[in-house]
């Protein structure tokens, strides 16, 4: 298979948030070029299925319960990975979760859930494999998901969107740390735009009627308008293969937020949304 992706052909994958979604369809396609995938999720049920899937076609995975968010738990998944396959040739921070909700009415619980998965889920990810992947002395391949909403804000998914914001920080940072070490571990942020996945059926909401109306139109822009999951992975493993550090599904939509939110930052402009999206997030009155 010749699709720019050999130097992932053949090695071993470790991707979090297996799944469903964009997770499940990375490890669909890393089994595809050969490579032995370990699904990593909180939902065993989800994984032991794609990994039947994957293992029915002649694939080789692992399904392996890891939460995320549990520090202790990730090293235990490296250990696990270390001595079922040796090397790690690609990790995908990938697990995370939409919580939706007026920031003071989210539960503190809420809060904390979404945090340690969305961002220390990503951070204990490089902490319990980068070491032997790194030592290895190997070129390998660690990417991070983010998304385009790390380039923009938006009210109602406030923990979503500040804690992508945190992994593309996270991802530059981690970027720059392998070239001061003069480490062959190339890293990705991955910033999907509109794909078509569960993140919205799945999402924690608040009773309140603007994050109902929310979830209803994030799902039917989704379903409308996002490419397929299986989509996307194709389009970003080979970009994980090449070395690019951003790798977009939906380039020009990449693109043109990223210039809105510089010219928004040179500009010190006050936040504001396009009055036709703000009145898309308004729930029309009850009738009566």
């Amino acid at each position: 298979m010749d699709n720019g992706t050999e130097q992932l052909q053949g090695g071993v994958a470790v991707i979090t948030g297996a799944g469903s979604g964009i997770g499940a369809a990375l490890a669909r396609h890393a089994a595809e070029l050969g490579m032995k995938t370990v699904l990593a999720d909180i939902d065993s049920d989800r994984i032991r299925a794609v990994a039947a899937e994957i293992q029915s076609a002649g694939g080789h995975a692992l399904p392996v319960y890891t939460d995320v968010s549990d520090p202790q738990a990730l090293d235990a998944l490296a250990d696990t990975v270390y001595e079922s396959f040796g090397q790690v040739t690609l990790l995908v921070n990938n697990a995370g979760i939409e919580t939706l909700g007026v920031t003071w009415e989210i539960p503190a619980t809420s809060w904390d859930k979404t945090l340690a998965i969305n961002i220390n889920g990503v951070i204990h990810g490089v902490r319990a494999f980068a070491p032997r992947m790194i030592a290895a002395g190997h070129s390998a391949f660690i990417a991070n998901t983010c998304s385009v909403g790390a380039l923009g804000t938006m009210p109602v998914q406030t923990p979503y969107i500040l804690s992508k914001h945190a992994v593309l920080a996270f991802s530059e940072c981690l970027y720059l740390e392998m070239q001061l070490k003069q480490a062959p571990i190339h890293v990705s942020a991955i910033m999907p735009g509109p794909v078509a996945t569960r993140i919205f059926a799945d999402s924690a909401t608040t009773a309140d009627a603007s994050s109902h109306h929310h979830r209803q139109v994030m799902q039917h822009m989704l379903a409308s308008q996002g490419i397929s999951a299986t989509e996307a992975a194709r389009l970003i493993l080979p970009r994980i293969a090449a070395g690019e550090f951003w790798i977009s599904t939906h380039p020009q939509m990449t693109r043109e937020m990223a210039q809105q939110r510089a010219e928004h930052l040179a500009g010190l402009s006050v936040p504001q949304l396009p009055p036709e999206l703000l009145a898309s997030l308004v729930p029309e009155p009850p009738a009566g």
